[in-house]
């Protein structure tokens, strides 16, 4: 069954020129499935019933998983049976009727121009790794990239003279603008830090961990979990609240919202618009908190 799995994704990413992440998303999601299945004694797709798909969401209910993951298992199941009945793997496609469960759309969420500094600042020393992380701190809030982007950012990436950094997605890539704080952590890294990091090795990568490889996604989201909690910034901190934030910060300021469109590389400007709309979520959740005739 797995090799169906592999087969499916080879024709995604033919037909639809899915990105890297939402390779990765279907492919563990559809994994985790057959693991399910397995675990039940079944071993070839045309065994499976309707009864065992809706079992098997019904255990993702139990296991407690979030709204948000249920769903997207949801829409890579339906996706992958599309394609087996299509190709006559299976006599019928008992994923049509799988419903994914209502998602509450809440704000991003978005720091505050004091937490950011907070942030910022919280990779105070001259060690190469806090240079190396506040460079990447800075570089983040700069240009809004995704972890992925910013972990696989080549040297050849960074224009320092004129201030842009070139993101690649496959077939497309997309120039984003930083300013002067993102570029003078860039240049006390890259002069102070990133040799050190390097060590004997040899890498093209911008950002290097300890040993002086590229860096794991893992990796960064805990060097982000760990200023957060330095900077006592009461909300979780990851990556994409630092994302949240650029483009929030942007469109309050009077940025187009077109032009924030390309710099996150949202290929749907409808995807942009929550940030649009952030502010005055954010107020209405706190009236309706607050007032007590709301």
């Amino acid at each position: 069954m797995h090799l169906e799995i592999e087969k499916f994704i080879i024709k995604l990413h033919k037909e639809k020129d899915i990105s890297e992440n939402t390779e990765l998303s279907y492919r563990r999601d559809l994994k985790k499935l057959v693991d399910y299945l397995e675990n039940k004694g079944i071993d070839d797709f045309k065994q499976i019933n309707e009864s065992d798909l809706v079992g098997y969401v019904e255990c993702l209910h139990k296991l407690g998983r979030k709204s948000s993951t249920i769903t997207r298992s949801i829409v890579s199941i339906k996706s992958f049976f599309n394609y087996l009945f299509n190709e006559g793997l299976v006599e019928k496609n008992y994923a049509l009727k799988l419903v994914a469960p209502k998602i509450e759309k809440h704000a991003p969420n978005v720091l505050t121009l004091n937490q950011v500094d907070a942030l910022l600042s919280a990779p105070s020393g001259d060690t190469p790794k806090e240079l190396r992380d506040k460079a990447m701190l800075e570089l983040l809030y700069a240009t809004g990239m995704r972890v992925t982007e910013i972990i696989t950012l080549e040297l050849k990436d960074v224009n320092l003279e004129l201030e842009y950094v070139v993101c690649h997605d496959r077939t497309k890539e997309r120039m984003i603008p930083f300013g002067s704080d993102a570029k003078k952590a860039l240049v006390m890294y890259l002069r102070n830090g990133r040799d050190y990091l390097l060590g004997d090795n040899e890498s093209d990568c911008l950002f290097l961990n300890c040993s002086g490889k590229t860096m794991s996604r893992q990796g960064f989201w805990k060097i982000i979990k760990q200023y957060g909690n330095k900077a006592e910034i009461d909300m979780e901190i990851t990556p994409h609240v630092l994302r949240h934030t650029f483009a929030t910060h942007l469109i309050n300021n009077g940025a187009a919202l077109k032009s924030v469109q390309v710099m996150l590389g949202h290929s749907d400007v409808s995807t942009t618009h929550m940030y649009l709309n952030a502010e005055n979520r954010q107020i209405r959740e706190a009236y309706d908190r607050a007032h007590p005739k709301a």
